[in-house]
């Protein structure tokens, strides 16, 4: 199990791809794992050097006491890229990612190449804590069952549930192995979220995409992204949930890959 010291945790990375080839980070949404990335992980690291890792606190990373920030999480990617000898990457991440994202662009931003921040929110408002409070509160309690009855609705489109229970239910069962007091500390760091009013200061080239269906995290939080960096791109993505990745993965990653090279070919074109 490959493992970083990286800003005092041990933090879980794979990378994918070819060597020579432009690095992609890829943050994992709050209840994700780097195998929740199946349906980008072969498309991607065809073109691009794939860098997948946990947070401290999620799955096989270090759990370390809190309190957690997204600054922190920001600072922990940074010192994993240096871990790495990686200078600079194409920084993305969707939902708890994409606000790993944000903090990273602004805080390094010497380091981002581009910048892909899906299904996210730049500041939590007081609608988005009370649709996220019982997700906090189910963790306190310790139950993973009432954990996944209280967070799948938000999640995952109506039809898309529907037809893909199976995989609803895989879902369900690796709810048991989460460390409720961790979760609860990343659940922490996402209610202290407030960067709207920095997002101008971003000098990355971004996108920013959304589901047409999400109710979790809905256009207007993408728009406001969108409308605070400078030049940024939006993107929605008709009939998709909030886990665009899992529910469209043919339209996400098009748009994904297609960005990201576009700004790969302006930095070789432009050092030439």
């Amino acid at each position: 199990m490959p493992q970083i010291a990286a800003n005092g945790v041990n933090l879980y990375y794979e990378l994918h791809g070819p060597e020579r080839a432009d690095v992609l980070v890829l943050s994992n949404g709050i209840l994700m794992s780097t195998g929740s990335w199946a349906y980008q992980l072969p498309t991607f690291s065809r073109f691009l050097r794939v860098l997948l890792y946990d947070c401290r606190g999620m799955w096989q990373s270090g759990h370390p006491a809190g309190p957690y920030s997204m600054e922190q999480h920001a600072d922990d990617l940074a010192a994993l890229l240096d871990g790495l000898g990686i200078d600079q990457a194409h920084i993305a991440g969707i939902s708890y990612g994409g606000e790993v994202s944000l903090a990273f662009a602004l805080r390094h931003p010497q380091r981002t190449r581009s910048l892909v921040v899906s299904s996210a929110v730049a500041t939590v408002d007081a609608a988005m804590r009370a649709r996220t409070d019982p997700w906090e509160q189910a963790a306190r309690r310790g139950d993973p069952d009432e954990l996944f009855r209280v967070t799948a609705p938000l999640n995952f489109s109506p039809a898309w549930a529907a037809a893909n229970q199976p995989l609803l239910e895989s879902a369900r069962a690796r709810y048991a192995s989460l460390d409720m007091a961790a979760f609860c500390e990343l659940m922490g760091a996402f209610c202290r979220l407030d960067l709207q009013s920095e997002l101008g200061r971003i000098t990355a080239p971004a996108l920013v995409t959304v589901g047409g269906a999400d109710v979790l995290k809905p256009l207007p939080y993408a728009q406001a992204i969108a409308d605070g960096i400078p030049g940024a791109e939006l993107a929605v993505i008709p009939g998709a949930g909030h886990a665009v990745s899992w529910e469209k993965p043919g339209v996400f990653n098009s748009l994904v890959l297609g960005f990201v090279l576009k700004h790969a070919l302006k930095a070789v074109f432009s050092d030439q």
